[in-house]
């Protein structure tokens, strides 16, 4: 049995100009120690489901509808008190910008104390000890000091490892971890990216990765789920993902990847693909594919009919009518219309959708 599962799920929010559906219809799955990463463009709806597996969201004036199982047990169906006894002990989440989610006026110490007192009825003095054994576990210098200070006295590399801290001081099953190296120079990225690896590896928790960044994806992640405008379009091994990706969206997104060698790089003449387009608003009821108004296969089919999620090879499965498994990532969506088949050009090697024929 998976240790999470989430199946059809819904999120929804009510506002005066309408219901925005952030969420809507997810599914997928985590294993026990597995380290599955969930992409996509800001505002596709990644944070919301995490927020949404923790029960964060306010209710009224939103909406969570669906299954999310963790453990067995249906946390939807669970009491507020019963959702606290998770949250911080089973499944721990680590914030997007460290700064604003630690409390500015209560010390390092303090706050990892706060979740093992909660969780595990212990008194301050031996929350302290095991706060400084955190801080000691993930890296951070004279951890006895460090407790004692306050977060605006730490740079954001050990803030984040302060983050990181405090996610795992229950030993969580779940980890999710929320764009965990957005804020960090390239040096720290890679230095919290080692620190996790390491950590996951130790205390066997599973990770939940939520990042825009495929780098990071590619080191950290074992499978990939692909989300666009709130949906799941592309679910595959991370290797199927880079390799083979069927998705006219995500084979833009690994499009724009800037690669060593590019003209780019060689002599500033040539620009970083793009997706064309925008994002629909998630306001207005979608009717037919969400990725039809920027894809350059769309058909009249695509913007009438949604794609079901469908398994094209094991393990590996797309929402799109014409996502076929080819040899390579540059022949994997046919279509019916010789004109309109994938153009060669765009594949994981960095050609950007915008420079399709303009008659596509």
């Amino acid at each position: 049995m998976p240790l999470l599962e989430v199946e059809k799920l819904q999120t929804h929010f009510a506002t005066p100009d309408g219901v925005v559906r952030a969420v809507e219809g997810i599914t997928f799955h985590i294993e026990s120690r597995e380290t599955l990463a969930i992409v996509g463009e800001s505002g596709c709806g990644k944070s919301v489901t995490a927020m949404s597996i923790l029960r964060l969201i306010q209710e009224p004036p939103g909406k969570i509808a669906g299954t999310i199982r963790f453990q067995g047990r249906n946390l939807l169906d669970l009491t507020e008190a019963e959702m606290r006894d998770i949250r911080g002990n089973s499944i721990s989440m680590i914030f997007q910008e460290p700064m604003t989610s630690l409390n500015p006026v209560l010390t390092i110490g303090k706050q990892i104390g706060e979740t093992l007192q909660l969780h595990q009825g212990i008194n301050a003095r031996e929350a302290e000890k095991k706060a400084i054994g955190m801080l000691t576990l993930v890296g951070i210098p004279a951890p006895g000091r460090r407790v004692r200070e306050y977060p605006h006295q730490l740079s954001g590399g050990m803030r984040q490892r302060v983050m990181i801290a405090m996610a795992l001081a229950c030993n969580p099953k779940l980890l999710i971890a929320d764009e965990p190296t957005t804020a960090l120079d390239v040096t720290i990225q890679a230095q919290i990216l080692d620190l996790m690896r390491d950590l996951k590896t130790r205390m066997g928790s599973a990770i939940m990765l939520i990042t825009h960044d495929l780098g990071v994806v590619a080191e950290m992640a074992e499978r990939v789920v692909v989300m666009y405008a709130g949906r799941k379009v592309e679910e595959a091994p991370v290797t199927e993902i880079f390799a083979r990706p069927l998705h006219p969206y995500t084979r833009g997104l690994l499009g724009a990847v800037p690669k060593l060698g590019s003209s780019l790089v060689e002599g500033g003449r040539g620009k970083l693909a793009e997706i064309p387009g925008l994002v629909p608003s998630l306001r207005r009821r979608i009717v037919g594919c969400a990725f039809a108004g920027r894809c350059p296969m769309a058909t009249d089919f695509c913007r009438e009919v949604a794609p079901a999620i469908e398994q094209k090879a094991p393990g590996h499965s797309a929402a799109c009518h014409y996502a076929q498994v080819g040899d390579t990532g540059a022949d994997n969506t046919q279509h019916p219309h010789p004109v309109l088949r994938a153009d060669p050009r765009v594949d994981a090697r960095g050609q950007g959708l915008s420079r399709l024929p303009g008659e596509v």
